[in-house]
């Protein structure tokens, strides 16, 4: 089977338009996740997710290299073996990464921490890996943002 291009049209306020067909059931979800989430329009939701589709798939090529922030949700046992002594030293690894996370304390020893992240998108992707892997780690979420926050004081300047 041959595949085709798809068929875009650019207007004049640089947007590119196209067409989707979605069946009812989805068509009417996206209606729905639109009044409840406050989107302008369908066009607005679609192209919030698939941004952060695009953002979350892509790990080489010049997005590896791009400067990004995000975070780290990580969902775990604090009684698990060193776990918190690990997680802390991890973001000492990574000081010019990490700039600060949240712990929420949770039912049976559990805490939820989201640790707020700058840097490469490949080292933020490893940073995530690193804290994933640590025993009692039950599960992370990484999301990431191409807007960066924009730098208070490089840790590696000199005065």
């Amino acid at each position: 089977m041959k595949s085709r291009k798809p068929t875009t049209r650019k207007n004049h306020s640089g947007v590119t338009r196209i067409s989707i067909s979605l069946p009812p059931d989805v068509c009417l979800a996206l209606d729905n996740l639109v009044l409840r989430r406050g989107f302008d329009s369908r066009s607005q939701a679609l192209s919030s997710m698939i941004t952060e589709h695009l953002i979350g798939q892509s790990d080489h090529g010049a997005e590896g290299d791009a400067v990004m922030t995000g975070t780290i949700t990580l969902f775990y046992n604090q009684k698990k073996n060193n776990l918190l002594s690990r997680l802390a030293s991890l973001k000492r690894d990574y000081l010019n990464e990490v700039i600060g996370s949240l712990q929420v304390q949770l039912e049976n020893d559990h805490i939820m921490e989201v640790i707020l992240i700058q840097g490469p998108a490949a080292t933020l992707r490893r940073i995530s890996d690193s804290f994933l892997t640590c025993k009692g780690v039950k599960g992370s979420k990484l999301t990431l943002t191409s807007t960066i926050i924009p730098q208070l004081h490089p840790l590696n300047s000199k005065p």
